[in-house]
């Protein structure tokens, strides 16, 4: 992107820092060796020495043990492998009951779905119009034969925080396992897994400036889990194949480079973005929770306009934000999270998802608000949606 590109759309990737480029470097020109002590030469064990130290650094960061943190590519398998390596390790054990959101991200969705379609019964849980999960309903489909409830820490599109503590709670109770996917929460939202009684989590590294194609899976300890792709013993035998110690180096210095202050400042610059749109552009509804949402998430709903066109108009001028408009989407489907909160087509059509990461700055706002404004000012002209809205 060119000098005076504006990049809002760091929910779906983010840049490389170059102090984790920095810190990968070496791994493919110095010890770039096997991850292993099997052979016994020095630079397989300086590879697992990285490794080892990698996988210490990041379970840290959840208040886990080293041995609890499994690597995976992506916070695609990682989901995968909570979802699947449970109902193999439990389905004929336990039970072959499932319960999520209808908000979840894809990775935990089609992972239900094809779940279903071996035989396991899956509940989906409704939220309320902010996105918060309905717990009394949770409690109402909850059995004896439910083997594992997957609700995300934060929502992908809309920002909205879980309570996961009560949910999770919930599920210890029952004798049931939690899963959460914190791929948009982890480091940004703090997640201590000696306070909160969840079972795995997933996370990865491309939400918070780290390499793309690494990602990882907590299971704690005892949690009955199988392995859903056959292979070596690597990850403690729950995840087969060569180890990406690149990426794992590059995911840990990532994860490491997160402060409270860079949160705080990213929040900031989203409670700014967010009022300098409400006292510009009239007919706009947040989406999601209000104050409990991760900070550097705002999702707007542009009434009586396409979220496409708007995306293509601000591309024009090198700002690059996402939408929940169908148009954008392979399956040709509005966004099933504004669905989920009671919108409707018109209400996802229109939505604009901000996400912010390290490159943003405060004073981009006022020229992406003021660029905003004008764009969504001409389409509201030209569009009959427009004006049936009165402008």
């Amino acid at each position: 992107m060119g000098a005076e590109s504006i990049y809002m759309d760091n929910a779906a990737a983010t840049r490389l820092d170059e102090a984790v480029l920095d810190a990968m470097l070496p791994c493919y020109f110095d010890t770039f060796a096997v991850a292993t002590s099997e052979f016994g030469y020095s630079q397989g064990l300086e590879a697992r020495e990285l490794l080892d130290g990698a996988r210490a650094t990041l379970a840290a960061k959840l208040g886990a043990l080293p041995e609890e943190f499994v690597f995976t590519s992506g916070h695609t398998e990682s989901s995968n492998l909570a979802l699947k390596g449970v109902a193999l390790a439990l389905g004929q054990k336990k039970g072959r009951h499932i319960i999520v959101s209808k908000i979840e991200d894809f990775p935990v969705l089609q992972s239900a779905r094809a779940l279903e379609k071996q035989g396991f019964t899956v509940d989906y849980l409704d939220v309320d119009e902010t996105g918060l999960v309905r717990t009394g309903q949770l409690l109402e489909l909850l059995s004896n034969q439910t083997i594992l409830v997957s609700v995300q820490h934060a929502n992908q599109e809309i920002g909205t925080l879980q309570d996961i503590e009560k949910i999770a709670i919930i599920c210890r109770e029952k004798g049931t396992l939690f899963h959460t996917d914190a791929t948009h929460t982890f480091t940004r939202v703090p997640l201590d897994v000696q306070k909160i009684p969840v079972d795995l989590i997933t996370v990865s590294a491309h939400t918070i400036h780290g390499p793309k194609g690494i990602g990882g899976l907590y299971v704690r300890k005892g949690t009955p889990i199988a392995k859903i792709m056959d292979g070596g013993f690597q990850e403690f035998d729950l995840r087969a194949g060569t180890e990406n110690i690149p990426g794992a180096v590059g995911f840990a210095r990532a994860a490491e480079l997160v402060t409270p202050e860079e949160n705080l400042r990213l929040q900031e610059i989203r409670d700014r973005i967010i009022e300098r749109i409400a006292q510009t552009i009239p007919q706009v509804t947040l989406n999601g929770h209000r104050t409990n949402r991760i900070p550097h998430n705002a999702n707007l709903t542009f009434h009586f306009v396409e979220g496409e066109s708007i995306t293509l108009h601000l591309d024009m001028h090198g700002i690059a934000v996402s939408t929940g408009s169908a148009c954008f989407s392979r399956s040709l489907e509005a966004s099933h999270v504004i669905m989920g909160i009671g919108g409707d087509h018109e209400r996802a059509h229109g939505s604009i998802r901000f996400s912010l990461g390290r490159y943003n700055s405060m004073k981009e706002v006022d020229r992406v608000v003021e660029i905003l404004a004008e764009v969504v000012k001409q389409l509201r002209i030209i569009s009959p949606l427009g004006k049936i809205g009165g402008e």
